[in-house]
């Protein structure tokens, strides 16, 4: 019985092997005979292109965009609009207040009340002159911009007033 199992041990390597050779030369057939299905000859630098290409266009329809400031007493109004002037909608927008002293800041987001118009009611503790960043990002493409506001310290009315 033990002289049966090592009968059988070659018979199976050699049928691996046989199968093998077989696959090989089927494969080696295959591709000499068969063309290329590429039809871009150009289709990796393409591939390897694609994500700075569209970082690219997402960076070209920033390149138009123009962003009008208005501050009233403690009110923000940032206009956003693109190289047409029409108003860029649906835009998340986002205001950052640098914390003087450290290295925190205070982050709000900005609300869309009117198509292209985007707006904050900045905190009264905030008064005085306030570095903010602001950054704008819709589909990916995103704008950012500095501005130097100086707002008024608003006064809350006395009882009786």
């Amino acid at each position: 019985m033990n002289q049966n199992k090592k009968s059988k041990i070659p018979l199976l390597l050699a049928i691996v092997i046989g199968i093998f050779v077989l696959f090989l030369a089927w494969s080696a057939k295959k591709a000499s005979i068969g063309g290329t299905d590429v039809t871009d000859s150009d289709y990796y630098s393409k591939g390897m292109k694609y994500n700075s290409t569209l970082v690219e266009k997402r960076a070209a329809s920033v390149i138009g965009w123009s962003l009008q400031a208005a501050l009233q007493q403690s009110n923000l109004t940032l206009n956003l609009t693109d190289k047409n002037k029409a108003p860029v909608t649906g835009a998340s927008g986002q205001a950052t207040f640098p914390e003087p002293g450290n290295n925190r800041s205070r982050t709000f987001q900005l609300d869309e009340s009117e198509p292209g118009t985007y707006q904050l009611t900045v905190p009264p503790d905030l008064a005085g002159e306030q570095l903010v960043r602001v950054e704008f990002e819709r589909d990916g493409a995103r704008i950012n911009r500095q501005l130097l506001l100086n707002i008024a310290k608003t006064t809350a009315p006395k009882q009786g007033e």
